[in-house]
């Protein structure tokens, strides 16, 4: 979840993925369009790619 203004807005991801960094802290004011977290692909049998 992210807060703006006093309200909660969900974020979507552009694909499937587990989050392998967050890449800001929390409480932190971000600019728009700045990376929050990287995302680790996911292989078809449900664990991080190259496990």
């Amino acid at each position: 979840m992210l807060e703006a203004m006093k309200m909660e807005h969900s974020l979507l991801a552009p694909r499937d993925g587990v989050v392998a960094e967050v890449l800001t802290e929390a409480g932190a004011q971000v600019e728009a369009g700045a990376a929050l977290i990287r995302l680790a692909d996911v292989d078809k049998a449900g664990g991080e790619a190259g496990e």
